[in-house]
């Protein structure tokens, strides 16, 4: 495989693997890997991985695979999946890290229905600070050496940029995000960090915004884009971000959206 074409030998996590943009990442990255690489999958669905894992070794004998049934919102999760990224450590030429996991939060209210700074908690905790915790954990394993290329890559959203009302939750943890990983960039020049947006995609996540925003407006704008077929599929904007990340020209860091490209 030319390295115009794939990845070579590469160690990739993917977090939040069990359906949805994780689940069609994994499917879509797996045949642009060599032999040796090893793909690590990372979600709370123990089944789900496993079924992901009969599909890809089915299609892909040549690559080893590892489950991570894990919940990311708490320390043992996270020490989970980083103790599988040591665990499979080896001779690679490129580490992919995708930070992939997320909820859209409970979008049935607007802010001022928020009191409860347990709930609250909860929330970051899944979608920021085991981000940020896992992606440490993880470069602590893989070190920067001669001969590796590192890439961490943050699943982001239009709403790290603009306030969705009734979002309050979703839109705080990915600008959150953003600039974590922004700030990782700036101290550490020798990755490729990369915060993607995906555009507006045909999965669960969608189907519950467009069910249950609090506000009007948006819920219609969203139902109008799936009857109309406005929704984009996994696979579609998955082709994107990898042509992305096989051109390696982006800057390191940048917020990248779908349209953009």
């Amino acid at each position: 495989m030319s390295a115009a074409s794939g990845f070579g030998k590469a160690l990739v996590i993917i977090t939040g693997a069990s359906k949805g943009f994780g689940r069609a990442l994994a499917l879509s990255i797996a045949p642009r890997l060599s032999a040796g690489s090893v793909m690590i999958l990372a979600a709370r669905s123990d089944d789900l991985l496993r079924q992901l894992k009969a599909d890809l070794s089915r299609l892909h004998p040549a690559l080893t695979l590892r489950c991570a049934a894990a919940d990311l919102s708490c320390q043992a999760g996270v020490e989970s999946v980083i103790a599988a990224v040591s665990l499979s450590v080896t001779d690679v030429e490129r580490l992919l890290l995708f930070n992939n996991a997320a909820s859209l939060g409970d979008v049935s209210r607007f802010c001022s229905g928020f009191t409860d700074v347990s709930e609250v908690n909860s929330y970051l905790s899944l979608n920021v600070s085991s981000a940020l915790c896992l992606t440490a954990g993880v470069l602590r394993a893989v070190p920067r050496r001669s001969g590796l290329t590192r890439v961490v890559v943050n699943i982001s959203s239009l709403c790290a940029l603009r306030p969705f009302p009734s979002w309050v939750l979703y839109c705080s943890g990915k600008a959150a995000r953003d600039m974590m990983f922004r700030v990782l960039s700036e101290e550490e020049p020798d990755l490729r960090v990369l915060n993607y947006a995906p555009g507006p995609l045909d999965t669960d996540m969608q189907l519950q915004a467009r069910s249950r925003s609090a506000d009007v407006s948006l819920r219609k704008s969203f139902s109008v884009m799936h009857a109309e077929g406005q929704l984009l599929s996994c696979e579609e904007s998955i082709s994107k971000l990898t042509q992305v990340l096989l051109d390696d020209t982006f800057t390191s860091g940048a917020h990248l959206d779908f349209y953009d490209l």
